[in-house]
C-alpha cells in the first residue's frame, strides 16, 4: 500500500470521481447506477473512499440487507461494490478499504456482512460460502459469502435493497 493513503467517509464532492473509479473497475455502468441508487434511496450504511495525494484510488459501499425468517428478521449489510482503479490493483488499496470498513461496522454493532464475489479474494477477510450456505438468495452459489461478528442469523431469506433488482 502506498504511504499516505487515506481512508475516509464518502463526501458529496467525491461522487464524480467515485463514478469514474467504479466504471473503470467494472468496465461498465451497472455498478455506477447501483451506487447512485443505493445512495439516493438511503440504503447506504457505510461508504468509504481511498485517497492518495488528492486522487481517488478506491471506493467501498455497504448497504442495508435484511435476513427474513419465519418469525423474525435481522439487519445485516451487503458489501457491493468494492472498486479500485485498475492501475492501482495489487497495491493493497482494496484491502485497506475492506479492513477499515469492517472495523467501523463492528464498532457500529453490525453482526453480519454478505458479499457476492471472488472467494479467493474475499476469503482473505474471513468471508466464506459455508457461512452463507444456509441463506435463501437468488445469487446462491460459491460466490455468495458471509462473515459474522458475534451472533448473527445463519439461515433465512436475504432481502437486498431495491436497487439490486435493477442489475
Amino acid at each position: 500500500m502506498k504511504r499516505g493513503l487515506v481512508i475516509r467517509p464518502f463526501e458529496a464532492e467525491d461522487a464524480d470521481d467515485v463514478r469514474s473509479v467504479v466504471e473503470a473497475a467494472f468496465g461498465g455502468t451497472d455498478e455506477v447506477r447501483l451506487v447512485d441508487a443505493l445512495r439516493a434511496n438511503g440504503d447506504d450504511v457505510l461508504e468509504l473512499v481511498a485517497i492518495h495525494e488528492q486522487e481517488l484510488y478506491g471506493h467501498i459501499l455497504f448497504s442495508r440487507l435484511r435476513v427474513e425468517s419465519r418469525n423474525r428478521g435481522a439487519d445485516a449489510v451487503a458489501l457491493a461494490p468494492l472498486a479500485v482503479r485498475p492501475d492501482k490493483h495489487g497495491t493493497s488499496v482494496g484491502t485497506a478499504l475492506v479492513e477499515s470498513a469492517h472495523n467501523l461496522l463492528k464498532h457500529a454493532d453490525e453482526r453480519l456482512s454478505v458479499v457476492l464475489g471472488d472467494p479467493a479474494y474475499y476469503g482473505r477477510f474471513g468471508y466464506t460460502h459455508a457461512r452463507a450456505a444456509g441463506f435463501d438468495c437468488q445469487w446462491q452459489g460459491e460466490a455468495l459469502q458471509a462473515l459474522s461478528w458475534g451472533e448473527a442469523p445463519d439461515s433465512g431469506r436475504l432481502v437486498y435493497a431495491d436497487a439490486f433488482s435493477a442489475l
